[in-house]
């Protein structure tokens, strides 16, 4: 077993790898910023590279009369109110930058045949403001990012799982993990710290990240340090998760499959959207949709599986070949499936963190001197729904905001602080999980607390069936005191597994607890109980493990904004 401890020293740590936090570490390095990026993938193989729609900025060269105050009031529209206006204006503001900076990059984006970015359709916008590159555009944008960041020298270390951010009287100083591959430790003093480690829907049983992604590890990290958290009950379901194989479980079948004719069936053969949404059927939204597929499993007119059917097997051959080849290409890769002749089982699947860290608007700065936070792993721009395309948005303006902030904070101090008690206290953690050789199996209990989540808060939730949810995660945290961790030829996976179960009981417990206070139905959160929407909720829900729940007033929408928000037909917006 490896006791060899790494020691290194930079003005700027990204914990995270994936568009976010390359984005934030190209920013600090052109700048001249010393800067160091740790990851627990591989740089190309982050969760980014999963995206497949596009990224939204009012460039105005489709719709001309696009405007990025228009694209605040669609995504201030679709958050059901709960976003916080000053974030969605900074991001919406400098969105088109955010373009052009991956334009400068070497971005290869579909155009017009005069040559300008093309752009389409993607939900709920009013105009078309999604530019993208072919059904690849996350992978695309994986691929300029990571290379940049490689013409910058930035030091990007893969494989490097952060345990515990490095905390002294309120400011962070570094981080301290380990290498999942030989074990070796690895303590990285730093004047500012940006978190880019996704969300936490891995803590449901179907999830659209896959084993080792948005695990909680950014909301937990951010906790224990005395950040403290937002909104973690509004997660986005995306109704089309595939039920199997098991080891791809979750995986989407992207909306153009509805948006182009697709239907869905329960196991009674019944067009059930007749019964939610009659006029716009299946091109009704994500939440609609979602919703209607977990009643039909709920009311036991789902498929043994538990899952519904989603049927392309009336379209022509060649239109399926032609519009959804990714579709076609995915299921027969994974289930040896043709889709133009037989339907594909689905289910509502865990798929985006819409709250997370809370960070300040102007900065991505938290309540911790020195810390931000970006991405999936931060909250403000979704509120209670997420505008369709907004993720990649995000993360292209997160990180370079953040990265001058976390700069500009480098620049301005005075001195390094330093915590030996803080530095011990993380060795000694790891030491910990290391001795432990109890009864209790990490994976197995992983397994318990996603099956309470996916039971008590999936798409719909009530008053007692979240409260089973709290006491089941206590028996669980009394089982991991019980629990072992087991090294073996394979590498240090198990104590990763170890510190993941402790994010995802720390995730479930902020997520379980805020939807219990959040008695409404409003955009993704479903309360049976609750049905209609409360006036008075129209907050933010922060929480910690200290104080629990607290709630926070929305700031106003500026009236100019406010004026241009509307409601806007989806039809034939459903787009891979």
């Amino acid at each position: 077993m490896s006791t060899l401890e790494h020691r290194l020293a930079t003005s700027v740590l990204v914990v995270g790898t994936g568009g976010s936090g390359l984005r934030a570490a190209i920013e600090l390095a052109e700048a001249g910023v010393a800067v160091i990026a740790v990851g627990r993938r591989a740089s190309g193989d982050a969760h980014t590279v999963l995206a497949t729609g596009g990224v939204n900025a009012a460039l105005a060269t489709t719709d001309h009369a696009d405007t990025w105050e228009q694209h605040a009031a669609d995504t201030l529209r679709e958050s059901r109110l709960l976003a916080d206006p000053r974030a969605v204006l900074a991001v919406t503001r400098q969105a088109a930058q955010g373009i052009h900076d991956l334009e400068r990059f070497g971005m290869r984006f579909d155009r017009q045949d005069d040559g300008r970015i093309a752009q389409r359709y993607f939900g709920a916008h009013t105009y078309r403001r999604t530019a993208f590159a072919g059904d690849r555009t996350g992978r695309e944008m994986q691929r300029v990012l990571r290379e940049r960041a490689e013409r910058l020298a930035v030091p990007v270390l893969p494989r490097l799982y952060v345990t515990r951010l490095l905390v002294d009287d309120g400011t962070v100083f570094g981080a301290y993990g380990f290498d999942t591959a030989d074990g070796s430790r690895y303590l990285v003093h730093a004047d500012a710290v940006i978190l880019a480690t996704g969300g936490h829907t891995r803590i449901w049983r179907h999830t659209s990240s896959r084993r080792d992604e948005n695990t909680g590890d950014s909301l937990r990290l951010a906790a224990e340090a005395g950040a403290r958290l937002r909104d973690p009950e509004l997660v986005q379901f995306h109704p089309s998760g595939l039920l199997k194989p098991e080891n791809a479980a979750g995986t989407l079948v992207g909306e153009a499959a509805r948006g182009e004719g697709g239907i869905l069936l329960n196991n009674l053969g019944e067009r059930f959207m007749e019964r939610y949404d009659p006029e716009r059927m299946e091109l009704a939204g994500r939440d609609r949709v979602a919703l209607a597929a977990y009643t039909e499993i709920r009311e036991g007119r789902g498929t043994r599986a538990g899952g519904v059917w989603l049927d392309l097997s009336h379209l022509p051959r060649e239109t399926v070949l032609a519009r959804l080849p990714r579709v076609h290409r995915m299921l027969l890769d994974l289930q040896m499936l043709d889709v133009t002749r037989d339907p594909i089982e689905i289910a509502p699947t865990a798929h985006y963190s819409m709250g997370g860290v809370r960070v300040r608007p102007e900065d991505q700065g938290t309540d911790i001197d020195g810390l931000f936070a970006i991405g999936e792993a931060a909250s403000g721009l979704h509120g209670a729904n997420r505008l369709e395309g907004n993720s990649l948005t995000e993360l292209l303006v997160h990180g370079r905001v953040a990265g001058r902030a976390a700069a500009e904070y480098s620049a301005g101090l005075t001195g390094q602080r330093r915590s030996l008690g803080s530095v011990r206290a993380a060795q000694a953690d790891v030491d910990r999980l290391l001795a432990a050789d109890g009864d209790q199996n990490v994976r197995a209990l992983q397994r318990s607390v996603r099956r309470l989540m996916t039971e008590h808060a999936g798409v719909v939730r009530d008053e007692a069936g979240l409260s089973a949810g709290l006491a089941a995660l206590d028996e669980i945290e009394a089982r991991m005191e019980d629990a072992g961790t087991h090294v073996d030829i394979g590498g240090f996976e198990d104590l990763a597994h170890a510190y993941d179960l402790r994010s995802a009981v720390l995730a479930a417990r902020a997520t379980l607890e805020c939807a219990l206070e959040r008695r409404e139905t409003r955009g993704c959160h479903h309360r049976s109980d609750h049905p209609g929407l409360d006036p008075a909720l129209r907050v933010n829900l922060v929480w910690s493990p200290e104080t629990g729940v607290r709630r926070e007033p929305v700031p106003p929408i500026p009236t100019d904004i406010a004026e241009l928000m509307h409601d806007v037909p989806t039809d034939g917006k459903l787009l891979e």
